[in-house]
């Protein structure tokens, strides 16, 4: 497997280096809209959020109207507020692809007619992207000291002002995952005591409600009697609707406290766990920003995948047709232009013209440009898996050499984050490799499923079901294989076997431990998730959530691997009497 992703890599850099050959950025640089003809304005997208659309990585193409503008918008507006106002509609109309008239915002939205709203922008590349800008000492958007954001007026200081709790992040995300050592057992439990109370203060609304309308006319309507209404409001007005909610949030009430007492145990062990787990990371600090060097390999990856597809997808010619109203015996072949009054053609078919057909080519490379593109997004789900999952085998590797030390940090190596990157690559690149095509083929299915259901479109109630149907059979089959190939990289990282091997021994080793497995899982997403969300509340920033989640990524990959080994290590406990452990493991660590 190593040998094949190395060939496969190989033969990457020669799509790229062909690419590159024949490829004319400019024909990006230089945009088209949505009928395909050449624009030397600007490119103003209706909705920039469908460029994150899968089809782009097949099409390159963002799957929104786009229209050739004069310039970019410099003012925030909605279609809703912009109609209420005739100054401000004559300014939203030069940013629609046709002429609206009198026509209400369904329907305008629906046809595509206009942008839902408008953000203020700069020029990029001959296209508009939402700015910040910069006016001497104050902060601007779209050359505006203000800008409206669809309530009110603010300053557009307001957006860079949060920047400064990026660092405030850091810290926190830091600071919880010490807290976890001390405080994880005070958390779980109270937080699971806030549910069950949540819960009960569910149940006595809803029993206030019932009560209240008692006496109310109309309200003793069964739910069946009622059907179906649009809208849902109507049943908060039925006393039988609030019945049904008791009678759930009971029955959920119950169900938590039964699993709460036959589970106590085992979310003690979790407890423990999680604590342990803050031991480890505080054993090795580096692991925490690990994280920033996945990210840069990334980056590389997808810079590649970008650069590649931008040259394939502008390396196709306009290809020329000969055209004639009568009979003519080269009608539809290929011509050149520039010398097609001399040509035989002209002079076989005196009527003939030699026109433009379409963007292609005749040679064999224009031929497979699409098996190119697709083997460009391939090796990019290929490359993108095998980076995170040489991260995941790396932290695994230096948690594994905390938990198996018995004396700590002394029998620990000297830099183990460093040495479990050196073993993952010197001896296990095949088994990331394996685990890494695995889970490309199920996405690069996903994106084919995508492309032909936006190719498709079609209108047969079962044809719409059935690919619904793939697309989520497939979408489960990724998240399991994700989970699989988590836990076989653990398991080759501490014993050093092979892929299936260990997802073999991974899997049935889980399989025993199922319970423990779904408590433990449930219990660390459930904390962590807490605490991404108090880090966010405290800086009140969204990147904050991107940074909390990359320190709990780690700590996440800590808890798993910590678990295995705890895994591993309880049939000992059976085995071996308290002296033969003692010997082997120390006593310390049997304790």
């Amino acid at each position: 497997c190593c040998i094949f992703f190395i060939v496969a890599i190989v033969g990457y850099v020669a799509v790229g280096i062909l690419a590159w050959t024949h490829g004319d950025p400019r024909k990006v640089i230089y945009p088209t809209d949505s009928l395909g003809q050449l624009l030397f304005p600007l490119l103003f997208y209706f909705n920039m959020m469908k460029c994150a659309s899968p089809m782009v990585l097949l099409e390159f193409q963002c799957p929104t109207p786009q229209v050739c503008v004069e310039k970019c918008p410099d003012r925030t507006l909605t279609l809703v507020t912009a109609i209420g106002n005739a100054q401000d509609w004559e300014y939203y109309k030069s940013y629609c692809r046709a002429d609206p008239g009198a026509k209400p915002v369904v329907d305008i939205l629906q046809k595509k007619l206009c942008p839902a709203y408008l953000i203020s922008s700069k020029p990029f590349l001959q296209r508009c992207f939402p700015s910040i800008g910069k006016k001497g000492d104050v902060i601007t958007v779209g050359d505006q000291e203000t800008f409206n954001d669809g309530d009110k007026m603010r300053d557009a200081k307001d957006l860079v002002a949060g920047m400064n709790c990026l660092l405030i992040a850091v810290v926190l995300s830091l600071i919880f995952i010490v807290l976890l050592r001390y405080l994880a057992g005070i958390m779980v439990w109270v937080m699971i005591f806030m549910v069950i109370a949540v819960v009960a203060g569910g149940i006595a609304h809803c029993s206030i409600k019932y009560v209240n309308l008692k006496d109310t006319p109309g309200s003793n309507i069964t739910l069946q009697q009622l059907g179906f209404q649009p809208d849902f409001s109507v049943y908060l007005h039925i006393r039988q609707s609030w019945l049904a909610f008791i009678i759930i949030l009971a029955i959920l009430e119950v169900i938590i406290i039964i699993l709460l007492i036959f589970l106590r145990k085992r979310i003690r062990i979790a407890v423990e766990l999680m604590k342990e787990a803050s031991r480890a990371v505080g054993y090795v600090m580096s692991s925490l920003f690990y994280p920033i060097f996945t990210f840069l390999l990334l980056t590389i990856v997808i810079a590649y995948w970008g650069v590649t597809a931008v040259f394939l997808s502008t390396s196709s010619e306009p290809v020329y047709k000969v055209f004639n109203e009568t009979d003519c015996l080269h009608a539809r072949q290929t011509c050149d232009p520039e010398n097609f009054t001399l040509s035989t053609m002209k002079r076989d078919c005196p009527r003939s013209e030699c026109l433009f057909a379409f963007y292609g080519g005749e040679t064999p490379y224009h031929k497979y440009l699409v098996v190119l593109q697709f083997y460009n997004v391939f090796l990019f789900f290929w490359c993108a898996n095998f980076v995170t999952a040489l991260g995941q085998m790396t932290l695994a590797g230096a948690f594994a050499s905390y938990y198996w030390a018995p004396n700590k940090p002394n029998d620990m190596p000297a830099y183990p984050l460093c040495a479990s990157l050196g073993r993952s690559l010197r001896y296990h690149t095949g088994s990331l490799a394996f685990g890494s095509l695995i889970l490309a083929i199920v996405q690069i299915i996903r994106v084919l499923l995508e492309y032909i259901d936006h190719k498709l479109k079609a209108e047969n109630k079962f044809a719409k079901f059935l690919l619904c149907c793939l697309k989520c059979c497939f979408w489960c089959l990724e998240k399991f294989i994700k989970f699989l190939n988590r836990n076989a990289y653990i398991m080759v990282a501490i014993y050093g076997k092979n892929f299936c091997r260990s997802a073999r021994d991974a899997f049935f080793l889980l399989m025993r431990n199922v319970i423990r497995v779904v408590v433990l899982d449930k219990v660390t997403d459930f904390i962590l998730f807490l605490g991404k969300l108090l880090i966010v509340g405290l800086t009140v920033l969204v990147g904050s959530y991107l940074i909390a989640h990359g320190f709990f990524s780690v700590y996440a990959m800590c808890v798993d691997t910590l678990f295995l080994c705890f895994c591993e290590y309880l049939p000992l406990i059976n085995v071996l009497t308290p002296e033969t452990a003692m010997l082997i493991l120390g006593k310390k660590w049997h304790k």
